[in-house]
């Protein structure tokens, strides 16, 4: 595993250029599976998910040209071959599970191991994508630790109402309903910006769909789909990351960011905490002129609050980083996490910083900002946003204190710490057993 020493109490300023939403990033490598001309992808980010999905590509005798390192690859399925007996998708990675769709259009069976999993964040269930799977008229077998789908024949339209709006089950509809035969419908669709920039994605290569951006899709099937070259827009979760970061150390950061239209929420969430947001000229820029501060609500017998669920809520997985700034700002706040269970008992490791922080049942914490803070060695879960948190307050006090196991933030954000000492940041790498 890997830990992060940190050096805080040094202001960040500066501009960052963030990188891609791994979670758009992933969906649309998968869906290159979906035609067999050349797809040249750009801003694709060296991360770990990344490589995993490329090696499957490799395995299965994809043509792949380019380095990662550089940003920019073409990639070319025509010569992809899918055996069944020795090919496996990636274990511990959510994002195989969107594999199988364009398997089952391409080849007629995907396979993948039962326990592929991501962050621990609660349970996350498969049943809802085998449901889409089998209504789609594939049949679902389970063998040897593996589930196995089959689809000998062109897959069917389908008509379907998810029991709640997940972001990946709405993917995998997608991508099997834009060569199914005839038109799907999906309602209670998620509608995250990376699921816009999916769909999106998807209609640059010639699919058919209507309804992006709300929670009901309409998609006609068509007969194949075509080589595009695309460019990933920046990663909303980073652009917010670093604009906290700058925030909670006293700073003041610009960062790339050309989608100011999904930030309206955001921008007011910050407010909350005494931060500004200024959206010029293809940055956002964040700066607390008073320090942070939580603002008092007009109501004055309740707590000043952020309650995260399914966009347009405010993003769950951003509400570690406002929980960060929340034990840093004074005054006190209630956050609320509508989607996940058991992903707020990391916060007691806040606790060991000096925060005050109350877990009060499984869904929801309190913070009680404004304490006098003092370096600490904690330990995160394998969450991505959860490790930054712990490194935002750790680079807010002045002295050195360490992150354990804070690995997953290169699930997601390559040149992380880089960016940061770019910033002024005085922070490392190093390797535990």
């Amino acid at each position: 595993m890997s830990d992060l020493i940190v050096h805080g109490g040094t202001p960040l300023n500066g501009r960052i250029e963030p990188s891609a939403n791994k979670n758009a990033v992933l969906p649309i490598l998968c869906a290159t599976l979906l035609t067999t001309e050349p797809i040249t992808l750009h801003r694709l980010p060296n991360i770990t998910d990344v490589r995993k999905i490329l090696d499957v590509f490799r395995s299965i005798g994809s043509q792949i040209d380019g380095e990662i390192e550089s940003g920019t690859l073409t990639i070319c399925h025509a010569q992809a071959h899918f055996d069944e007996s020795r090919h496996r998708l990636p274990e511990e990675m959510r994002s195989s599970i969107m594999l199988v769709p364009p398997l089952l259009h391409r080849f007629g069976v995907a396979r993948i191991e039962n326990d592929v999993q991501g962050c621990t964040l609660g349970a996350r269930e498969i049943d809802p994508h085998v449901e889409v799977f089998k209504g789609f008229g594939a049949a679902i077998e389970q063998s040897h630790g593996s589930l196995i789908a089959r689809s000998p024949q062109q897959l069917a339209a389908h008509q379907h109402w998810l029991d709640y709006a997940s972001v990946t089950t709405s993917e995998n509809f997608a991508m099997c309903a834009v060569l199914a035969d005839g038109q799907s419908t999906l309602v209670n669709a998620a509608c995250e910006p990376h699921v816009q920039e999916f769909c999106g994605f998807l209609q640059l290569m010639g699919a058919q769909i209507d309804g992006v951006g709300t929670s009901k899709l309409v998609i006609q099937g068509v007969e194949q789909l075509r080589g595009v070259e695309y460019t990933f827009v920046e990663d909303y979760h980073e652009v917010v990351t670093f604009l906290a970061l700058g925030a909670i150390t006293g700073g003041s950061v610009s960062v790339r960011n050309t989608a100011y239209e999904h930030f309206p929420l955001i921008t007011r969430t910050f407010r909350k905490f005494g931060i500004e947001l200024s959206h010029q000229n293809g940055y956002t820029t964040s700066f607390a002129p008073n320090g942070l501060i939580v603002e008092e609500p007009f109501t004055k017998n309740i707590l000043q609050k952020v309650e995260a669920a399914p966009w347009p809520y405010f993003p769950v997985d951003l509400l570690p980083i406002f929980i960060a700034l929340g034990a840093r700002a004074s005054g006190s706040a209630l956050f609320w996490n509508k989607v996940y269970d058991g992903a707020l008992g990391w916060t007691a490791e806040l606790g060991k910083f000096g925060a005050h922080v109350f877990q009060s049942d499984p869904h929801r914490v309190i913070t009680f900002g404004g304490k006098t803070l003092r370096p600490a060695e904690v330990e995160s879960p394998y969450i991505i946003r959860v490790a930054i948190a712990l490194l935002m307050l750790a680079a807010s006090i002045e002295g050195r204190s360490i992150i354990r196991n804070a690995s997953p933030i290169r699930r997601a954000h390559p040149g992380f710490v880089e960016n940061l000492v770019k910033l002024g940041a005085n922070i490392e790498w190093t390797e535990s057993d």
